[in-house]
């Protein structure tokens, strides 16, 4: 059974920062783009950010550039999303997600990743 678990969320103020962690077992994950979407209350789920098998490449939203970092352990089958300078629209519930999306420029879309993790919550306090 595959498995996706994040980690690492919490209560940060603004301009805090948040090291957020996604576990993924199961199955070998090579060639899969890995991504984290979030989605805020009453709201939809928005692309974050996605990086490639390799980490060659990385995609971000414009709203998050400059103040997320997206990595990857392959060895450890576990991607993260370092998230900095927050601010109180960051506020919501990430998530991980993996799918076989073989360029960056379709990682944005949500039905190109078929294993979502249940998501961690971000609250950013002013």
């Amino acid at each position: 059974q595959v498995r996706l678990v994040e980690s690492g969320g919490g209560l940060v103020q603004a301009g805090g920062s948040l090291r957020l962690s996604c576990a993924a077992s199961g199955r070998t994950f090579s060639g899969y783009t890995m991504g984290w979407f979030r989605q805020a209350p009453g709201q939809g789920r928005e692309f974050v950010a996605a990086i490639s098998w390799s980490a060659g490449g990385t995609y971000y939203a414009n709203s998050v550039k400059g103040r997320f970092t997206i990595s990857r352990d392959n060895a450890k089958n576990t991607w993260y999303l370092q998230v900095s300078s927050l601010k109180a629209e960051d506020t919501a519930v990430y998530y991980c997600a993996a799918g076989p999306i073989r360029s960056l420029g379709y990682s944005g879309s949500a039905r190109g990743y078929n294993y979502w993790g249940q998501g961690t919550q971000v609250t950013v306090s002013t």
